[in-house]
């Protein structure tokens, strides 16, 4: 048994960790963390500021550790490392022993030695708890200065932004992110941030900060050339420097600028310390992004084992969106190597930079810079990385499609050693592998590889890689719903629609086979729902309807059913609290407040269902729809109208929105939530659309959900206006009726979209199919013909003889005993609460 002590959980250190507990090695694992908490996400932090959780970056817990056998330290630092002895000491006074020390400190934010650097307003951003500063010193500011242009400045910026204050970006050098882009595309990636309203100064050199004299902010930069900016906070993103205290101070090997000296294996000049990430320094270099430090976790525990691997460094390449502009940068991008030629596309009008560096015989692909456009990003890399030949024409690689064809790169044409998912490591033969296996689908490949389980850039190269490979195989998808229809669900929707099919009987006839089944009816159901807003206990539908439909009512595992009243956005009156208490005691039901704000009463016999839901009608209830494939809920915090952190009335949207969409039958049910700020007390982002309140007015999240593989939503569009945020969901939910398959959650829908958020995002903002006003009209017409189907019910008699419990007899079995395992007559006592727990578990 090894005895490992790791220093440092982020990103990497937690990867050290995860692979190492994976590993067919006998080690005890010990980690210790500076920071209060355990690793989390740090590709994502600006998020924080758009409603993400510290606990939403979370990329581990506590108990999780404890799970696999680590033991883990949070919050108390390492202070010193005594390598005769082998034993590391904590700030605490904590000491342990390693046989084997793994340093993965990282790095930290560089503050550029200005006097005035040390003002109250002045802030890094590096860390969850910076953020909390920069939140804190926001709300006595209305004007950010992000001091640094690079990658992390402008994340920086935009977390700025996301705050609502006037955002300006200060940078030494003569253009934004000089390590990643050409003067061109840093031009053109000025040009588009200067539009969405983020200030740019570039060649500034900060000689002082001082406390404003004048009002006009809380502090002035001066700069070398005589200028100055008023501002009421700065935030220090100037970059990063390897944190290599540690090392330094016993002894090991440091880069002459910085950065702890490892070699190929990652070990240190200790033979038994390595070190990982950035804060390691390998050919002279420091790889500043996750994936390299991912790669070095992994050769540094390979150490261990019977299969050691070697780090050769690492692929810099990255595409990211900052500030809303798509940004990639692939090899040199800046064309230094010797006889290389550049081919360039720039497009002002659309705001699209391209550039190609290819070898001088053009046949290699060296490096590119995409701005504002990324779509050929996949291909450029493989091309780069893989060392396949250019075209005969290589322009045609960036130049619009009318201008010229772009060749194809086909799945075929990459080889094994072709890395699809550069954040696992995932070759396409590590895929093609899965496959031989008995992967047998897109889910499976991802399950077995991690591919596309990442940043989820890959995940259209990944689709067409699995396709081909299936194809090559002689297998073929059946796509049919079901035996009695040659179709899938999206195909018969559109057969439904432009053949004007109202019933079930007519679609069997023109375009199936057979009777149907338990399949294809309930779908069909759907679809027939979806398009035309039927009464669905009409005789020609009720057939189609599963149990719980054919009784408006969710049916409970002892037989009976469940009464779940619409209480739009939470908000219900006395008046109405009291009907609900008085028919739960009449009819001996037992009730609970749901977690989307509703109550439901539970217990219900069937024959009493019509009786329960007159007086819930009279007293102005109407279905829940908790039995369809329909909205369920749409959750609220009390927003401005009560909260005092609330920024808009969360309340009203949410009633609206409920309202609204309560009618909508649906591939599979839908919820929603509205929070009033970003703290997000209706848990917005759990929801398969939820909307945050921002200053500017709402930020629209979709693809989310809490079902049995939960996620979270991701970020659609943001500060939108009433008018406009109606109209994205309105559009989004119509998109995601007509083309998602039988039962699919939005989550998983939107994750099968060929261009996932992106695409999705073309379709509904940009109206890039030109169907975006006939899925507003549809909405419309269905928000229009909106019925209760309870109303209906009891207002027909022939409807209301489906309710009983013998069919030939209105009379009730009274040797049916219902056992009250739950129920109200009188508090439990705590024995009785702990038998009910018993006989649960």
């Amino acid at each position: 048994m090894i005895n490992v002590v790791v220093i440092g959980n982020g990103m990497v250190g937690h990867h050290y960790v995860e692979q190492l507990a994976a590993a067919e090695v006998e080690a005890h694992i010990t980690v210790i963390g500076g920071e209060p908490r355990p690793a989390y996400d740090r590709v994502h932090l600006s998020e924080f500021f758009s409603g993400r959780t510290a606990k939403d970056l979370a990329l581990t817990t506590r108990e999780h550790y404890a799970e696999i056998g680590v033991d883990a330290y949070f919050g108390d630092p390492v202070i010193s490392i005594d390598r005769d002895e082998k034993k590391v000491r904590t700030e605490s006074g904590r000491e342990f022993t390693y046989e084997k020390l793994v340093l993965a400190t990282g790095s930290y934010p560089f503050v550029p030695p200005v006097k005035g650097n040390d003002h109250k307003p002045c802030v890094v951003y590096r860390t969850i708890d910076d953020l909390g500063n920069i939140q804190a010193q926001a709300k006595e500011a209305k004007v950010g200065v992000v001091v640094g242009g690079g990658l992390l400045g402008l994340e920086a910026a935009n977390a700025v932004q996301n705050l609502g204050l006037e955002t300006h970006v200060v940078e030494f050098a003569p253009g934004l992110m000089g390590v990643q882009l050409d003067a061109g595309g840093s031009a053109m990636l000025r040009r588009k941030i200067e539009a969405i309203g983020v200030y740019v100064h570039t060649s500034k050199a900060t000689e002082v900060i001082e406390e404003s004299e004048n009002g006009a902010g809380r502090l002035l930069m001066k700069f070398a050339d005589g200028g100055s900016l008023p501002t009421d906070m700065i935030v220090f993103s100037a970059g990063i420097r390897p944190f290599d205290q540690l090392a330094r101070d016993c002894g090991l090997k440091v880069g002459e600028r910085g950065g702890i000296d490892i070699d190929y294996h990652c070990r240190t000049s200790d033979s038994d310390i390595f070190a990982i990430g950035e804060c390691a320094l390998f050919g002279g270099r420091i790889y500043g992004l996750v994936a390299p430090g991912y790669r070095m976790a992994e050769a540094a525990v390979s150490q261990l084992g019977d299969d050691p691997i070697a780090f050769h460094g690492a692929d810099m390449s990255t595409k990211l969106k900052l500030l809303g502009v798509d940004v990639g940068s692939i090899g040199d991008a800046h064309g230094k190597a010797e006889g290389s030629v550049a081919y360039t596309f720039s497009d002002e009008r659309i705001e699209v930079y391209k550039r190609l560096i290819v070898s001088a015989d053009g046949k290699k692909l060296l490096g590119a810079v995409l701005v504002g456009d990324c779509s050929d990003y996949d291909t450029l890399l493989q091309y780069f990385l893989n060392d396949i030949d250019l075209p005969a024409n290589p322009e045609s690689l960036v130049l619009p499609y009318s201008v010229g064809e772009a060749p194809s790169l086909g799945a075929a044409a990459l080889p094994a050693s072709a890395t699809i998912c550069s954040c696992h490591n995932v070759s396409k033969g590590d895929i093609v592998a899965s496959l031989d296996a008995g992967s047998c689908s897109l889910a499976d490949v991802k399950s077995e590889t991690k591919a596309a389980s990442g940043c989820g850039g890959c995940a259209a190269l990944l689709k067409s890689i699995v396709d081909h490979e299936m194809a090559a195989r002689g297998l073929e998808v059946n796509t049919s719903i079901c035996e009695h229809f040659a179709y899938t669900r999206q195909e018969l929707f559109h057969l439904i629609k432009v053949g004007c099919i109202k019933s079930f009987d007519v679609l069997l006839e023109k375009h199936g086979s057979g009777r149907g089944c338990d399949i294809c009816k309930p779908a069909a159901g759907s679809i027939l729902a979806s398009l035309w807003n039927d009464y669905v206990l009409k005789e020609k539908h009720v057939g189609l309807q599963d149990t719980n439909d054919t009784f408006l009512a969710n049916m409970q595992k002892n037989g009976t059913y469940s009464v779940v009243p619409r209480i739009a956005g939470g908000e219900v009156t006395p008046d109405k609290l009291i009907v609900l208490g008085q028919v739960a005691k009449k009819y001996n039901l037992y009730t609970k407040i749901t977690g989307g704000q509703r109550i439901d009463l539970f217990g219900a016999r069937v024959q009493h269902l019509p009786a329960i839901w007159r007086e819930l009608v009279d007293a102005g209830f109407e279905t829940g729809h908790a039995y369809g494939k329909a909205l369920r809920t749409v959750k609220s915090c009390v927003g401005s109208t009560w909260c005092r952190y609330g920024v808009q009335d969360s309340m009203a949207m949410a009633i609206y929105v409920e309202n609204r969409y309560k009618g909508l039958r649906s591939p599979h049910k839908f919820k929603s939530a509205v929070s009033g700020c970003t703290r997000e007390c209706a848990e917005a982002q759990s929801k398969d659309f939820g909307i945050i309140a921002t200053e500017n007015g709402w930020n629209l999240f979709v693809g989310g959900n809490g079902g049995m593989k939960p996620r979270h939503a991701d970020l659609f569009a943001t500060d939108l206006d009433d008018e406009t945020l109606i109209k994205y969901i309105d559009r989004f939910l119509m998109f995601y009726v007509r083309t998602a398959d039988r039962l699919q959650r939005t989550s998983v829908w939107m994750d099968n979209l060929e261009g996932g958020l992106d695409y999705l995002r073309a379709v509904v903002i940009e109206d890039s199919l030109g169907i975006a006003r006939e899925l507003e009209e549809q909405m419309n017409s269905i928000a229009g013909s909106y019925q209760c189907e309870w109303k209906t019910t009891i207002e027909d008699p022939e409807r209301l003889k489906r309710f009983t419990e013998f069919v030939n007899t209105d009379a009730e079995d009274d040797h049916v005993v219902f056992v009250q395992e739950r129920q109200q007559p009188r508090p439990a006592t705590e024995d009785e609460r702990l038998q009910l727990l018993a006989i649960e578990v």
